[in-house]
């Protein structure tokens, strides 16, 4: 496992973004059922306080999403939990493509478990702060791109898995076309009024399996660069 490096002093947090909240949130996680202790390290150790605006830091670990601006959200911590679970399951990937960078949070965790991860985002501001973020933090296998998420990073494909933070009626073709013959794809798909979070498997003989994985709720995924 990789060892998520401590942040500097400046983001370990007081009070409501201290390591006590932040163990608080992990209570929370395993109640609510995840169970992988990977992932919990990193929730545990990741200042989410770090990736929102500091009027929402008493909120920070909170099990909710928060606005990050732009119409977007950072998910909720145990909506992130359950699908890096999902992710990795079945094996640490080397080589991981995010579609919506959003607030970084998520591409965040998965830097602290995954060898290389890629994300791309429409949105140039968040991106920006997002880019941000990261060199705070030190995450030097994380690459980023300002672009139409809908058309993944086929440059850098295939991909062992691919996480999507945005939910479409269906997984983009041009997407699913870059993942690897036997990679993992975790994704929210539906309408705004009712959402599942799926995941798809290859069998490496070019068919997937697909599970569904329980209710959600994710802004849509759209097309283009705003």
């Amino acid at each position: 496992m990789t060892v998520y490096p401590l942040p500097a002093a400046d983001l370990k947090g007081e009070g409501m973004t201290s390591q006590r909240a932040r163990d608080r949130l992990v209570a929370i996680l395993r109640e609510g059922g995840i169970r992988d202790p990977r992932v919990i390290e990193v929730i545990r150790n990741l200042p989410r306080h770090h990736f929102i605006d500091q009027a929402l830091h008493s909120r920070a670990y909170e099990n909710d999403a928060l606005p990050i601006g732009h119409g977007q959200t950072i998910s909720q911590p145990w909506v992130v939990a359950r699908m890096t679970e999902a992710l990795i399951e079945f094996g640490i990937p080397q080589k991981v493509l995010e579609i919506g960078t959003g607030s970084g949070y998520q591409a965040a965790v998965l830097a602290a478990l995954v060898p290389q991860v890629f994300t791309v985002e429409r949105i140039e501001a968040l991106l920006r702060q997002a880019r941000r973020r990261f060199r705070q933090l030190g995450l030097t296998n994380l690459r980023s791109r300002y672009d139409d998420g809908k058309l993944g990073w086929a440059d850098e494909a295939p991909f062992d898995a691919i996480i999507l933070t945005a939910a479409g009626d269906t997984i983009p073709t041009r997407i699913l076309d870059q993942l690897g013959p036997t990679g993992v794809l975790v994704a929210p798909v539906g309408s705004p009024s009712r959402q599942t979070l799926i995941r798809m498997r290859g069998d490496g003989q070019g068919d997937f399996i697909q599970e569904e994985l329980g209710a959600v709720s994710f802004v849509p995924l759209l097309g283009g660069i705003g």
